[in-house]
């Protein structure tokens, strides 16, 4: 930890020390909102903060929801309160063949946990939650086509409209999507508990060969939507972390065909937060679904 600095009176050390009952002994920032620090005995963690009402909360909750299944691997909550969450920092690996693999048939298991409905959130954890910087409401509902629709697409076209964003006019090809969900959707299929935000860069590859998952946006999904997610901006080893999943949970016929309706979502909360070229991404995806 060649930058590291000593640990102040105040500030992620102080919390590290008061949530975890350790000594803080040297701290680095790594961005504005992560800081990782040195405890004694020689424990790293990295201390979170967020200022959003219940996101860190929503975090925590999520994390252990997803480690109770003793499935995928996630960093051990070490506390949290009000603004803080302190977690083990991951070690960084290499991504490889194996690794994916293992990945993929621990994201299956996590997904067949289930949860007790679409858009459940976790136990303890707030019906407000967020993925990454977009509210997200965890409201359930029983029917995942109109769930989907009203709860993880609709919403966020409607905020991307009155931000300018996507035009009015152009708003209707998503919502003739929606209206097709019942029959682009595929087979009907239990809520999975899902990672919710599962994109390459919460996947950790960990120097002892094993992927960790961090910042969820966890609630009971379709398992599609979390696969969507992972091979919409990329993620090394795509191929052989669905070679693991298919080994322990096949998906369905015609799932590569469902993939875009299932990215709507989360195109659409990057539309809403980082502008246009993510919107015009989201209404190809759109039309191209409305073809099939």
């Amino acid at each position: 930890m060649s930058s590291a600095r000593p640990a102040s009176g105040h500030g992620p050390g102080a919390v590290a020390a008061r949530l975890t009952g350790l000594a803080a002994t040297a701290e680095r920032p790594l961005s504005g909102a992560l800081t990782e620090v040195v405890l004694g005995g020689g424990r790293v963690v990295v201390v979170k903060h967020a200022d959003a009402p219940g996101a860190v909360r929503a975090e925590a909750a999520g994390l252990r929801w997803l480690a109770a299944t003793g499935t995928v691997r996630v960093p051990t909550v070490h506390g949290h309160d009000g603004s803080w969450l302190v977690i083990d920092r991951v070690p960084p690996g290499r991504a490889s063949a194996d690794a994916a693999v293992r990945f993929g048939r621990d994201l299956a298991a996590l997904h067949a946990a289930g949860a007790p409905a679409f858009g459940a959130p976790p136990p303890a954890g707030p019906q407000d939650a967020y993925i990454g910087l977009a509210p997200m409401r965890n409201v359930p509902g029983d029917d995942w086509p109109s769930w989907y629709a009203a709860h993880r697409v609709l919403p966020y076209l409607r905020r991307a409209v009155d931000d300018g964003t996507v035009r009015s006019a152009e708003a209707a090809v998503v919502e003739r999507v929606c209206e097709r969900l019942p029959e682009l959707a595929g087979p009907a299929e239990p809520p999975a508990r899902l990672h919710g935000d599962l994109w390459n860069g919460n996947v950790l590859w960990g120097a002892d060969g094993h992927v960790r998952l961090i910042d969820p946006a966890a609630h009971g999904g379709h398992r599609e939507t979390d696969l969507a997610m992972l091979a919409l901006f990329g993620c090394p080893h795509l191929e052989r972390i669905l070679d693991g999943y298919q080994q322990v949970a096949p998906l369905a016929d015609g799932w590569r065909d469902r993939v875009g309706p299932h990215q709507l979502f989360p195109l659409l909360v990057h539309a809403v937060l980082f502008g246009r070229a993510y919107a015009e991404q989201a209404l190809a995806v759109a039309r191209a679904a409305l073809t099939r």
